[in-house]
């Protein structure tokens, strides 16, 4: 039954392909020089055919020694002086100051027709049962131009066997100083394949190889995963000699992808410098991204932006470095080079060490890239874009100094490359980016001209293409990045989930071994008036005090602690770290004093902590006493990574520091101090997701403060692919201007004014003195509301300009009247300033907590999270604030009361009130009532429905339920909270 298909048939079909398919030259293995991993006779084909007057000068001097004088050499400098086939495969030899080439890579263009024929001259041959010494036998070894370059451990399904089990061959019975596998001197790689996955690795080192998986992923959109997709009529690695193994792809990997990187650490014991050596070999979909997008490009030129879509995990750097390279020579049909100068973008305050690294590591002449490092100016940045550097890596913050002082660019063609583009890409740096870079006409002869050209210029430029990379695309991202799909939906061009990088193993899944906390607490007031304050501001401000109560405090960090010494620390052979992400800059600063009290008390003097936060920071009722990180810590915020790596710490505490780009694969711990929403969470939880070699690491995670759903919801629309589903219209815009003209604050005589004054070449004193006054009587037209309006019409003008630049950079949207109102919002913003809006009260003082619990909730082992892959932009409206509603005092803490679970009326209320909710939004009699009715009249038929309800929902909430049907007064008390809620909801349903 198990002779379906045999290995030794499954090796035979793989040779036929080559051969058939590819050209390869089938070889005996009697052929194969064990000693130098060489088939000579193709190597000296090959040497013959392309360089004979080479070859005839050579064996002049070296006459019937010639073959061995060559094959000797080329060992001795692959193994020892140069220690690297792929450098020597790249870049020839050179004997008797005569160069010999070794392969002949695709020439860019057409123009030279003899490198043309040498490229074709390229010999490709296999062979099978290979004896790499006398007890090692491997099923193929391939070989370019004579010299070994790949080897194959095959196994069949069919017969019982798998990829694992090559994997074990090549862990168990290979040598790794066995010449054919000799790191850097041997093949470049080795695959373990079956009949479904192909598994890699560029380096032999006994038990503890470490394999790479080479499979393209199985499935589409939520479907998609680890593994390759089943075909009807072929294997499902057939795309390794349909693609992989085909001349071109060999060729292109040697010479464009794979690269020898270097790596330097500090020992924290000696500080001496360590070395290490790795062979990059490309992952399927980088290698797939890289040609889709090159493809595209040779096509489109620089009519499109592309989005990435790759998860954490999935060799962003690399990638990114392979692409700039590649951008850099990229010619289209014409044989004509499409970009002059690639920019690669981070939104980080320095240019990412790794990213420079990468870049600078990939082969390349001298000035050829320019990395902009700290101490890098705008004016550095401006000289080299002038310039002839190809890739330029800067940061996005330097763009907006240089948007009126370069001239110059609007005949070149750039490739912007965008590391982790998030709100900073849509905002008004991307927009100095694109007016930068930008072609359009800029000799403009007057102001609505020059209007007109800015707007031109803020959009999608004709010379400009993006390659946006992010693991977790907003909304707006999707909308400035993405590309219709055939649903109409926007989504990114080419995606690697965060599903297949979990199910390759190359990120862990940080929802196992979730364990969420609750606290409980009691708030009394400590005054005896009532006095009326914002809901939302006495609650901050409560919240605020519970967060830093010394005994809440002392509770959690018992808890932590004790947790981590019990169930993390000896998790990767005693080297594991946790991170506690605090809510504020002073609740790291007591975090971190109590934490040091407990380890004191209890006399621990294994575990020592960091703190990490911006600035300066008092705590209250300390007026003297100010504290930063680098007093706390003992040493500058720059070596801070470096000590945490040190065996010593092992804990780091944080406060909106290191939630994003911070890799340290030694966390296993997270302890969650601080509410955390959509991609902010996804990013600070994903701090714990890297893998640490070899040891089988394992995550957790303890949340004070967020409910599992509330996280598994945060982590959905990336688990896989994420689409957006609406778009953006001007409708919006235009619904926006239309509230805050309603508010007649804004003169149009002086609108136009201000915009003939801003855009003269040279604005006078007298000039900024006009400017100034439109400005402040606009202001002084402001304030003749009272605060809470003067807070709803800044909040509108905020979003007004949000919401405008955007739609520029999407859209060909052009309206010159509204383009000046936004130039004239944009400076009348820094005009007004309302830091205490509304009717606030100050608490301090005025209540007290009591009663502090700690209680463990639920546990999350392994949880299965499903993908929601749409999301929405978010409209104009859901840009404004809603109408602040007021509660006395009590009203408030009865609330937080509730929540908590202290007193027996409010425990179940906010439920209840939710419950209730829920159940009206459903109903189609009020659905009615709202689109024909004023938000009054629809108040009637509220109240009358509210009963159905309450009958409907007493099995959830009877007593609740009950006192609100006996009560009408406390039951329009309590459910007229949500009257304007539902209405609006219904209505625009």
């Amino acid at each position: 039954m198990n002779n379906i298909l045999s290995e030794k048939e499954y090796q035979e079909f793989i040779m036929e392909r080559l051969e058939k398919g590819n050209g390869y030259v089938i070889r005996k293995a009697t052929n194969y020089d064990r000693y130098y991993a060489v088939d000579r006779e193709m190597l000296f084909k090959f040497l013959n055919e392309t360089q004979s007057e080479k070859m005839d000068a050579l064996r002049k001097i070296y006459k019937g020694d010639l073959e061995d004088t060559i094959v000797s050499f080329i060992n001795s400098e692959v193994t020892k002086t140069r220690g690297c086939l792929l450098d020597i495969l790249k870049h020839g030899i050179e004997l008797s100051h005569i160069k010999l080439e070794l392969m002949y890579t695709k020439p860019a263009t057409t123009f030279n027709k003899d490198l043309l024929v040498k490229y074709e001259n390229n010999i490709f041959s296999v062979m099978e049962e290979v004896w790499a010494s006398s007890d090692e036998r491997v099923d193929l070894v391939i070989f370019l131009n004579g010299l070994a370059i790949m080897s194959f451990e095959l196994k069949c399904n069919a017969a019982g066997q798998s990829y694992q089990d090559a994997i074990y061959q090549y862990r168990v019975d290979r040598n790794p100083k066995t010449r054919l596998f000799m790191f850097k001197a041997g093949v470049l790689v080795n695959f373990a394949m079956d009949l479904e996955e192909v598994y890699m690795t560029t380096k032999l080192a006994g038990n503890s190889t470490f394999f790479l998986p080479f499979n393209m992923g199985s499935g589409e959109g939520v479907y998609a995963g680890a593994g390759n997709p089943a075909f009807e009529d072929n294997y499902s690695v057939s795309y390794m000699w349909e693609d992989i193994l085909t001349k071109d792809t060999v060729l292109d990997l040697i010479s464009k992808f794979v690269f020898m990187e270097t790596k330097e650490s500090e020992d924290p014991t000696t500080g001496k410098i360590k070395k290490s050596e790795s062979i990059i070999f490309p992952r399927f979909h980088q290698l797939d991204v890289i040609r889709q997008l090159l493809g595209d490009v040779r096509e489109n030129r620089t009519a499109q932006n592309y989005l990435i879509q790759h998860s954490a995990g999935s060799g962003k750097t690399n990638s990114i470095a392979w692409l700039a390279h590649r951008l850099t020579s990229l010619h289209d049909a014409d044989s004509k080079v499409i970009f002059n100068n690639v920019i690669i973008i981070t939104d980080r305050v320095v240019v990412d060490r790794q990213l420079q690294k990468a870049i600078l590591g990939l082969e390349h002449k001298a000035g050829f890239i320019r990395v902009m490092d700290d101490k890098c100016t705008s004016a550095d940045l401006a000289i080299a874009l002038k310039g002839n550097t190809k890739i330029v890596a800067t940061t996005i913050q330097k763009f907006p100094y240089i948007v009126d002082s370069v001239v110059g660019l609007k005949d070149k063609r750039f490739a912007v490359i965008i590391d982790e583009a998030h709100s900073s890409t849509a905002g008004k740096d991307m927009a100095a980016v694109t007016k930068t870079l930008g072609s359009g006409e800029q000799n403009s002869r007057d102001v609505q001209d020059m209007i007109v050209d800015e707007i031109a210029r803020n959009g999608k430029q004709a010379n400009v293409s993006m390659f946006a990379f992010t693991a977790t695309p907003k909304p707006t991202t999707l909308q400035l990045f993405g590309r219709l799909n055939k649903k109409g939906q926007r989504e990114a061009y080419h995606i690697y989930s965060m599903k297949q990088a979990i199910e390759e193993g190359f990120i862990l899944d940080v929802l196992q071994n979730y364990t969420t906390y609750n606290t409980f607490y009691q708030i009394n007031k400590e005054i005896e008036d009532d006095p009326r304050c914002k809901t939302t501001e006495a609650k901050r401000q409560i919240a605020r005090f519970v967060e830093l109560h010394d005994t809440n405090i002392a509770q959690r960090i018992e808890v932590i602690v004790e947790h981590f010494r019990t169930s993390v620390m000896t998790e990767l052979g005693g080297m594991a770290k946790a991170m506690v992400v605090t809510a504020s800059r002073q609740g790291a600063v007591k975090y971190r004093q109590t934490l040091e009290e407990y380890i004191t008390k209890r006399g621990y003097t294994d575990i020592k902590a960091l703190v990490a936060f911006s600035g300066k920071v008092k705590l209250p009722g300390e007026d003297e006493t100010e504290y930063n990180e680098t007093s706390m810590n003992g040493f500058p915020e720059d070596r801070l990574t470096k000590e945490f790596d040190k065996d010593d710490y092992k804990v780091l505490l944080v406060a909106n520091k290191y939630q994003t780009g911070f890799d340290q694969p030694k966390l296993c711990a997270m302890y969650v101090l601080k509410k955390l929403k959509g991609v902010t969470a996804v990013q600070t939880l994903s701090r714990l997701n890297r893998i640490c070699p070899p040891f089988e690491k394992k995550t957790f995670v303890l949340d004070f403060v967020n409910s599992y759903e509330e996280i598994k919801d945060a982590f959905a629309p990336y688990y896989t692919t994420t689409l957006l589903s609406n778009s953006v219209t001007p409708t919006a815009i235009y619904d926006l201007e239309a509230k805050i003209d309603a508010y007649t604050i804004l003169d149009p005589d002086d609108i136009d004014k201000a915009n003939d004054l801003l855009y003269k070449d040279n604005i006078s004193s007298k000039d900024k003195q006009k400017l100034t006054f439109y400005f402040k009587k606009a202001r002084n037209m402001i304030e003749q509301y009272d605060l809470l309006k003067q807070q709803e019409i800044v909040a509108l003008m905020r979003n007004f300009v949000r919401f405008y630049e955007f739609l520029l950079q999407v859209s060909s949207f052009e309206d010159v009247h509204l383009h000046k109102k936004y130039n004239f919002i944009t400076y009348l913003q820094s005009y007004i300033n309302i830091k205490h809006p509304g009717g606030g009260y100050n608490l301090d003082g005025k209540i007290k907590a009591t009663n502090f619990v700690q209680k463990k909730d639920e546990e999350y082992k392994k949880p299965k999270l499903v993908a929601q892959p749409v999301m929405k932009l978010p409209t104009a409206d859901s840009f404004g604030l809603t109408e602040a509603k007021e509660e006395r005092l009590s009203h408030i803490i009865a609330e937080i009361n509730s929540r908590t679970g202290k007193t027996y009326d409010n425990d179940v209320a906010v439920k209840a009130m939710l419950q209730i909710r829920d159940i009206l939004m459903k109903s189609d009699k009020l659905k009615t009532s709202a689109k024909n009715n004023t938000v009054k009249d629809f108040e009637f038929s509220y109240f009358d429905n509210t009963d159905d309800a309450l009958i409907e929902g007493l099995s959830q909430n009877q007593d609740f339920f009950s006192l609100l049907l006996g009560n009408d007064e406390i039951k329009k008390q309590v459910l007229g909270i949500f009257t304007d809620e539902i209405y609006k909801s219904l209505r625009d349903a």
